[in-house]
């Protein structure tokens, strides 16, 4: 059963979304925040403890003083980790897009709390000859509309966008602009220090991604020595939503294969 709570994390009131038992699964969310509680947490819940934060400054969390780039972010992150794992056991780690960001941010400087890394369509890096949807000067239609490969799934989202919290929409967007302007959607240093995650990592892609292109996957296998990576066909920049069983399987296929 879903439990929603708020934890404080060194000052910070965290909120937060759970459900169900088991290894520890930190899912980190892209720009819009976590609007439901989808088929593809409720998956993971058969089978990991999902917990689902709403960044600090997104949803209704707090804000994080300070805070200006990514790395701040996953700075935070890690101690968050620190609290999820006061036994020393480590937890696998999901982020998409700009959460897959801010995943690789958190491993790059410590993977000691992280048991897998799966980075799903992530934000971060530039790539000579990928270009990047500009998120920032599309409007929210169009956002919708970039978002899918399956036009079905355009429409849902456009009939549950009317359901949504302006006033969190509002925030999440001032929130992600603060840490993913300038430069667009990338850290120009991140690449450097790729080379030093050491938890097993995953690289899970839409084929039709026109947010941030599948070509962004051979950039990323570049620097990070993955164990596995899934290019999903017929599925644009939200894997979890429009192939939720595909995604799934990708990532409980992963963490089975690297659990003790």
């Amino acid at each position: 059963m879903q439990q929603e709570m708020n934890i404080d994390v060194r000052g910070v009131d965290l909120h937060l979304r759970k459900s169900g038992s088991g290894a520890r699964l930190l899912f980190l969310h892209g720009a819009g925040g976590v609007r439901n509680w989808g088929q593809a947490f409720q998956s993971l819940a058969e089978r990991y403890e999902v917990i689902v934060p709403d960044h600090p400054g997104f949803g209704r969390s707090g804000d994080l003083p300070g805070v200006r780039t990514a790395g701040d972010v996953a700075m935070f992150y890690l101690d968050l980790l620190e609290q999820l794992a006061p036994d020393g056991t480590p937890v696998h780690v999901v982020g998409h897009s700009l959460g897959g960001w801010i995943a690789a941010e958190a491993a790059v400087r410590n993977c000691s709390n992280i048991a897998s890394l799966t980075l799903i369509a992530p934000a971060g890096l530039a790539a000579s000859g990928v270009e990047a949807g500009d998120v920032f000067i599309w409007n929210d239609d169009e956002l919708l509309s970039n978002s899918y490969h399956d036009s079905a799934y355009i429409e849902s989202a456009r009939a549950a966008s009317a359901n949504v919290d302006a006033d969190i929409a509002v925030r999440n967007k001032v929130a992600f602009a603060k840490l993913a302007w300038a430069p667009r959607l990338h850290n120009p240093g991140l690449k450097h220090w790729l080379h030093r995650i050491s938890a097993p990592a995953q690289l899970v892609w839409g084929e039709q991604d026109r947010i941030l292109p599948a070509g962004f996957a051979d950039e990323w296998r570049k620097f990070v020595a993955f164990r596995r990576v899934d290019i999903l066909p017929a599925c644009g920049h939200m894997p979890l939503i429009e192939r939720p069983d595909a995604a799934v399987q990708c990532i409980s296929q992963f963490i089975d294969g690297v659990r003790p």
